[in-house]
């Protein structure tokens, strides 16, 4: 790097740090709009009305031709462009302004929609999860102006969380509108605070509704109990088979269970802190660590409907319902890992119970290619702003949206990075970003542009 760059890409990064309260106060904007994509739970009206924030926060930062588009889950994706300068290539930035809804309120330190600091962490739904990705994209181009040297395309999704699909149809109907020879999809992030990371991989995603039925309604078990088949148990009993019962380990007829992963590992002692796992409790699963998250199926058990505890009675369980998801790692294919899971489940149901179990949906795995210019940009810029190398990590997390990125710009780098570290929380009570990485992943998205733009051909992604 020549002196005169070095001196561009200080007064750059001096820039970002300038720009941080105002940071705060975007984060603290959007955190207070509880844009849950969910109708039952919270009006449709404050996903708009975050849209509309994301939208004119974004024309402000220079993009042109910024819309709202209705997709075809009926939610509303923001998108809007900026044309290279002649030569350049373009960067598409992704995010999305839904969130997760806050679960239990009384779990939370401080109110889910108020953005609060403590312990140099800002608290709220939403702070890492994607709306500091929002405010990380912001900062960058702000810090910027004038002064971006490719070609911008921008999309913030209203649906992500949900599971919906709504961009993901919207892309494959106008591939036009997100052309780009790199993608940024910014919702992940580092392994740790201060480590620059690349998340190269995703599990994919198959779950589904099972019920079990075994009584035309529920009977006395004083009179009945024993030979009067218990639906709860039988569901139980499904359910537990879906696991090794010393090691607990995901076992589901029909698919490895063996793989192992080739990036950076994940020490267990982090691990079990980042997870909260309690003193004396077991890991689940053998080898690695790493192994287990990103190189193998997963089988979690996300709710059951049965009697509570509270107000239930001396009776029989007539049925029983359970939502299982399975996360399928990269080189599996999600639909066999669903049609597997329902044959498991199905061959495991005891005593001639009926069993239905419906399919949710499924996700397919991702694995990004990163031996191009975009990647090489992206080192770069991690190692100016972290001091070291940049990490390959595996996500646990699915997002659908990259696997039709990739069939529909298969030339094009697709880049998964973000503030999204695992002491963020994201989806649980007290989900929090530490601000040191707003401002840090902002400094290595703009150097990244600055870098890319030199380094990258305008016809990657065509």
């Amino acid at each position: 790097m020549n002196a005169q760059a070095s001196s561009a890409d200080t007064e750059l990064r001096r820039r970002i740090t300038d720009l941080m309260p105002r940071a705060k106060t975007d984060l603290t904007e959007l955190v207070a709009i509880p844009s849950v994509a969910d109708p039952r739970q919270y009006p449709p009206e404050e996903c708009h009305k975050a849209a509309r924030w994301v939208a004119d926060a974004i024309t402000d930062a220079g993009l042109h031709d910024v819309r709202l588009v209705e997709t075809p889950d009926g939610s509303h994706a923001v998108i809007g462009h900026r044309p290279p300068p002649p030569g350049a290539p373009t960067v598409l930035l992704y995010c999305h302004y839904d969130v997760q809804p806050p679960l239990d309120d009384d779990a939370w330190t401080t109110p889910p929609f108020t953005l609060t600091e403590r312990d140099g962490r800002w608290y709220g739904r939403g702070a890492a999860d994607c709306k500091g990705n929002i405010v990380m994209h912001l900062t960058a181009l702000r810090a910027l102006g004038d002064d971006i040297p490719v070609g911008l395309r921008f999309v913030a999704e209203g649906s992500e969380e949900q599971g919906t699909g709504g961009l993901e149809a919207y892309v494959t109907e106008h591939p036009e509108e997100f052309l780009a020879d790199a993608l940024l999809v910014c919702d992940t992030g580092n392994a740790a605070v201060g480590i620059g990371t690349a998340t190269v991989s995703l599990r994919g995603l198959a779950a589904v509704v099972v019920t079990v039925d075994t009584l035309q309604g529920e009977v006395h078990s004083g009179m009945f109990g024993g030979p009067a088949p218990d639906a709860l148990a039988a569901l139980i009993q499904m359910l537990a088979s879906l696991r090794d019962p010393e090691t607990g380990a995901t076992r589901i007829d029909g698919l490895d269970a063996e793989g192992t992963w080739d990036g950076v590992g994940y020490d267990e002692e982090q691990f079990r802190t980042d997870a909260g796992v309690l003193d004396g409790v077991r890991l689940t699963g053998t080898d690695r660590v790493a192994d287990r998250l990103w190189a193998r199926p997963a089988v979690t058990v996300l709710g059951i409907d049965c009697p509570p505890v509270v107000g239930s009675s001396a009776a029989v369980p007539a049925t029983a319902r359970a939502r299982v998801s399975l996360r399928v790692p990269p080189g599996m294919n999600a639909e066999t890992a669903c049609a597997a899971l329902i044959a498991h489940l199905r061959a495991a149901a005891p005593w001639g119970v009926r069993v239905d179990i419906e399919p949710e949906g499924t996700g397919a795995p991702f694995r990004a290619a990163t031996d191009g210019p975009a990647y090489a940009a992206l080192g770069t810029a991690m190692a100016e702003v972290y001091g070291r190398p940049m990490s390959f990590l595996g996500q646990g997390g699915s997002i659908p949206l990259c696997n039709v990125l990739a069939a529909t710009y298969p030339r094009a780098e697709i880049v998964l990075m973000g503030v999204e570290e695992p002491r963020c929380l994201i989806h649980a009570p007290n989900e929090s970003v530490d601000p040191t990485e707003i401002e840090h992943m902002a400094q290595v998205e703009a150097l990244f542009l600055r870098h890319f733009s030199a380094a990258a051909s305008p016809t990657a992604a065509r």
